[in-house]
Parts: structure tokens; C-alpha cells; sequence
């Protein structure tokens, strides 16, 4: 049996078989072998002089190689220069715990060893090692952590550190740009480039269901991978305005690896200041809340109030509000809420003690109450 005929294209419109080439080919093969082996060896002789000579015309010739010694100008407010101020204030965390270790980042915000990070970072560690950027290792204790804002305060025997520069969060705009520096996958001292992608995103953060996080996060495409957590997100001016807590991953499961597609979140400075405050003087923080309990397996549409006696607070501020079990919310202070996610976002970007104005569906009527925002336990 003829083996099936190979076909490529070597001209548009025109099919030539491999068979017919090579017998061609062979047609043109004229010459006996052995004058071929001699012309082989006549031109590979030839060749080798004529380098020669061509090698030693271009030595006597007088050319000279000359590298050049300029140097680049990297001026204060380029990533470069950013990237050198911000550094010496990054630190690498590896932990220990009963399930094995994982690595983080975190940044110094005081000089006498007080270091910011997130709380899952360092949420099971029985041992915690941090490296600053020039080398030095130190055991660092944990002086206060928050599951509800991911955030947690650091202490290691170290003074005249160099620390952040705080921003302000609430000014920043999408488009800025911005550089995370961090340790990904354990690579300390790792800087990537990008912009603010948009504010105030709900996210949750959290593999447990009693550690879960509620954010109103910034969004940006720089690239942020496991070990990121807990690093600073800085500015053009090398102020730090938010902490690197999360990315979104299309995951395993939809076949591909887990890892940064453009979609990271980091919690806003302003929020990171306030609850790393609390921490440090008391030891926890406060988180604020209206007295409900939410049903997080609603879906329609806003979020709706547990039908149960028992998720109304007595004496909270929903229940001297007036509203009840079965209530729908739709809105804080005018913002529309769309899932019970972002009701708990929301009013986690206030303060204890602050009035908010909800707007909730009873049956078919529309209401609005003011509530004043008292500490959740």
C-alpha cells in the first residue's frame, strides 16, 4: 500500500506533494559523490582562509570597541526613585503555625518597631520572623489584630526604622497611578506599576466563615500575588494609601493557575490608620453597625433583614429606628445597596457614633430612618 502523499504550501493557490519534490530533487543530482566530497573540502579550505584574512583586515584596520560610561538620571518621582524611598520600609514575613508556614509583607509605621499588616498574614502563626529590607531578622510578637478590617499590628525589637508616609485615601482618584511592593511568593522587594482601577469596592476577604473581612476596597491592576498581602499600595508621591489584601483569580478550577490578573484590592490607609490606632492603644478595634442581622442568602436586591425575632438588637439602633424583621434596605445615606455585602461595606467606612440615614421597603412602601452607628461585639 502507497503511503498517503504530504501536501504543504510553497506558493498561494499551489499544492505541491513532498513526494514530487524530492524526486525532483534527485533528477538534479548530477554529480558523482566523490566530486562532491571534494568540492565540500576545496570550500570549506577557502573559507577558512578568506576569514582569516577578513578577521585580521578588520584588527589592522584600527577599529576600536568602546563601551559607553553615561549614566541615567532616574529623577525623585520616577518608580525608580520612588521604589528607593519606599523599600527600606517594606518588610518580609515568613510565619510558622500547627498547619505548616506561609510569607507576607507588611510596612513600618513607626520607628520604634510598629509594623502593619493584614490579619490573615499572621491570624494562626505560633512563631512570626520578619526581615527588614537590609537584611536583619527579628521575632515579632502581635499587638493587636481586627478579622473585620483584615488588619493587624506588629512589634519587633528595633528602633530608627524608616517609616511610611501616610496619604489620604479619600482623595485619591481612578487613574492615578500607583506602584505595590510587597513579597510574591516569597520574593522580597518586589515592585510593580499600575493605576487605581476604581474605589470603594465591596470585597470579602477570608477562607473561613468566622474570619471573614468586609472591605471598601481600591481596586488596581498593579500586579499583586500570594505574598502581597499585608505590603503597602504608595502613590506618585511615595505615600502609602492603602494595604494589599486581596486579588480576584479566575482559580484552578476554570483551568488555569490561581495568580494576579489585573484585578487586586488593597484596604483604603484611612480606614488602615484608624483601626491600626485602636490597636496599638487597646489592643482591638471597633467596627460600626446598625443592630440587624442580615440575610446574606438574599439576592434580589438590597439587604434584607432577617425574618426572625432575634435579628433585631434590643435597644440597637435599627430597633429605636423602628424597623423590623423582613425590612429590605436599599440605601445608605442616598448610596444604593444592591447586596448585603455592600450594606456591611458601607457602613463600615463610618465611624462609632456617626447618623446615617437608611432607606428600606416595608411591603410596598418606601421609608427612611436615622440611625446613630454603635460598636459591634
Amino acid at each position: 500500500m502507497s503511503k498517503p502523499a504530504r501536501i504543504f504550501r510553497r506558493k498561494p493557490n499551489q499544492l505541491i506533494f513532498l513526494e514530487d519534490l524530492e524526486a525532483t530533487a534527485s533528477k538534479k543530482r548530477t554529480l558523482p559523490t566523490a566530486s562532491i566530497v571534494v568540492l565540500a573540502v576545496v570550500a570549506g579550505l577557502l573559507g577558512g582562509v578568506l576569514g582569516q584574512d577578513a578577521t585580521r583586515g578588520l584588527i589592522s584596520s584600527g577599529v576600536n570597541l568602546v563601551s559607553s560610561n553615561s549614566t541615567i538620571e532616574r529623577s525623585p518621582d520616577s518608580v525608580a526613585g520612588l521604589a528607593a524611598r519606599v523599600l527600606p520600609s517594606v518588610v518580609s514575613i515568613e510565619t510558622l503555625s500547627s498547619d505548616g508556614g506561609s510569607t507576607g509583607s507588611g510596612f513600618v509605621i513607626d520607628p520604634n518597631g510598629y509594623l502593619l499588616t493584614n490579619n490573615h498574614v499572621v491570624a494562626d502563626a505560633v512563631t512570626i520572623k520578619v526581615m527588614l529590607n537590609d537584611g536583619r531578622e527579628f521575632t515579632a510578637k502581635i499587638l493587636g489584630r481586627d478579622e473585620s478590617y483584615d488588619l493587624a499590628v506588629l512589634k519587633i525589637s528595633a528602633t530608627g526604622l524608616k517609616a511610611l508616609q501616610f496619604g489620604d485615601s479619600d482623595k485619591v482618584q481612578v487613574g492615578d497611578p500607583v506602584i505595590a511592593i510587597g513579597s510574591p511568593l516569597g520574593l522580597s522587594g518586589t515592585v510593580t506599576q499600575g493605576i487605581i482601577s476604581a474605589k470603594n469596592r465591596p470585597v470579602t476577604v477570608g477562607d473561613r466563615d468566622s474570619s471573614t473581612s468586609f472591605i471598601s476596597a481600591l481596586q488596581t491592576d498593579a500586579a499583586i500575588n500570594p505574598g502581597n498581602s499585608g505590603g503597602p499600595l504608595v502613590d506618585a508621591t511615595g505615600a502609602v494609601i492603602g494595604v494589599n489584601s486581596a486579588i480576584a483569580s479566575l482559580g484552578s478550577s476554570l483551568g488555569s493557575q490561581t495568580g494576579s490578573i489585573g484585578l487586586g484590592f488593597a484596604i483604603p490607609i484611612n480606614q488602615a490608620r484608624k483601626t491600626a490606632d485602636q490597636l496599638i492603644k487597646n489592643g482591638k478595634a471597633t467596627y460600626p453597625v446598625i443592630g440587624v442581622a442580615i440575610d446574606m442568602s438574599y439576592n434580589s436586591g438590597g439587604a434584607l433583614i432577617a425574618k426572625k425575632a432575634s435579628a433585631i438588637l434590643p435597644g440597637g439602633p435599627a430597633a429605636k429606628a423602628g424597623l423590623l424583621p423582613g425590612d429590605l434596605i436599599t440605601a445608605i445615606d442616598g448610596m444604593k445597596v444592591t447586596t448585603p455585602e455592600e450594606l456591611i461595606v458601607e457602613i463600615r467606612t463610618h465611624d462609632v457614633g456617626d447618623e446615617v440615614t437608611i432607606t428600606y421597603i416595608r411591603g410596598k412602601e418606601s421609608r427612611t430612618a436615622k440611625l446613630i452607628l454603635i460598636a459591634g461585639k
